[in-house]
């Protein structure tokens, strides 16, 4: 929860589109509050998992390095590359790196239908600082933490690196993004955004993935019929441990008494006035959304992905403490490889 001098910005999104960062920098997650805390990675990654990182004992690791020519009694010749010995008609073997350091990818979604907030901040900046919480608890072991933004016409991708200065420098290209108005053209969906992640970032890894999971035009409440992004979730878990971070704002989940009111969708063409104060209506809505958020949570949950709701009118950092304090009694449960997805 922001101070009251703050929460202009967030009133300012509701009267009409924002046009910058609800919430400075300097505040997007206290390092004093998670000092004591630690995410657990509990996936076999690459194979192994020693501690908490990749290759954390000495050792050959399994990152392929430089060839170099075959040392007869000395190699492996289960090492042999056979591609290199072909080109050069010498016997050449692969050497492998031990790498001890994990990689963390977080892909912001930064459609139009996360410009909206009405309790202090955005769903957008919160998702910013669900994904600065979650930098400072992995930059403190030496990970290295990279970003990619999901726009409606293309995917921002921004190297990663380690340490806190990088972690800072994230951040701010994160904050200063632009703000994308209401129906910008461009065709790229969540889907989208998971698919280009699990294609670019090939070494395995923890995967981290903000969104409100809302699909533009999916009415659909049944939660046996799964979202369209469902499906690529679940192909990024496969080799992945994956945690779903899901912002919702107060007003989308408990539909408030306001009179007669227009409602429209800032990524479809959808507007109708609704009658706030008529109960039956208000009634209809709240058990929609209510069915919307399980269908949500149900998909999160087929896809062996770790999910954790914030909601702007709450504090993240509290929440996200409660979250990684009970993480490590139930992640092994959390992240089963899903069943069913080819590699």
């Amino acid at each position: 929860m922001l101070a009251p001098d703050d929460r202009r910005g967030a009133a300012m999104s509701v009267l009409k589109p924002p046009s910058g960062p609800t919430i400075p920098l300097n505040k997007l997650a206290p390092e004093a509050a998670l000092r004591r805390l630690e995410l657990t990675i509990v996936r076999r990654l690459e194979g192994f998992l020693h501690g908490d990182h990749l290759g954390l004992l000495p050792g050959p690791g399994s990152d392929t390095n430089d060839a170099r020519i075959y040392q007869p009694g000395q190699d492996d010749v289960r090492k042999m590359d056979w591609a290199v010995t072909a080109r050069t008609t010498v016997p050449h073997v692969r050497d492998t790196m031990a790498d001890r350091e994990l990689e963390v990818w977080a892909l912001l979604d930064a459609t139009p239908s996360m410009n909206w907030g009405t309790d202090g901040i955005t769903k957008r900046d919160l998702g910013i600082a669900a994904i600065a919480t979650i930098g400072f608890l992995s930059q403190r072991m030496g990970d290295r933490f990279g970003g990619m933004i999901l726009l409606p016409d293309k995917v921002k991708r921004f190297p990663a690196r380690s340490g806190r200065t990088a972690l800072y420098g994230l951040l701010r290209k994160l904050l200063t993004e632009p703000i994308v108005p209401d129906h910008a053209s461009g065709e790229l969906e969540l889907a989208d955004g998971i698919e280009q992640l699990t294609r670019t970032e090939r070494r395995r890894g923890m995967r981290v993935v903000v969104s409100d999971f809302l699909t533009p035009g999916d009415s659909e409440l049944d939660p046996n019929v799964p979202p369209p992004w469902e499906r690529s979730l679940r192909r990024l878990a496969v080799r992945n441990q994956v945690l779903a971070v899901e912002v919702v704002d107060r007003h989308e989940i408990e539909f408030p008494d306001v009179g007669e009111m227009l409602i429209r969708d800032p990524e479809t063409d959808f507007s109708r006035y609704v009658n706030t104060s008529d109960e039956g209506a208000r009634r209809r809505m709240d058990a929609a959304t209510t069915a919307q958020r399980e269908r949500i949570k149900i998909a999160l949950r087929r896809s062996g992905a770790g999910h954790i709701q914030l909601r702007t009118d709450r504090d993240w950092v509290a929440d996200i403490a409660r979250f990684v304090l009970n993480y490590r009694r139930v992640a092994s449960f959390l992240h089963q490889p899903p069943q069913g997805v080819s590699k």
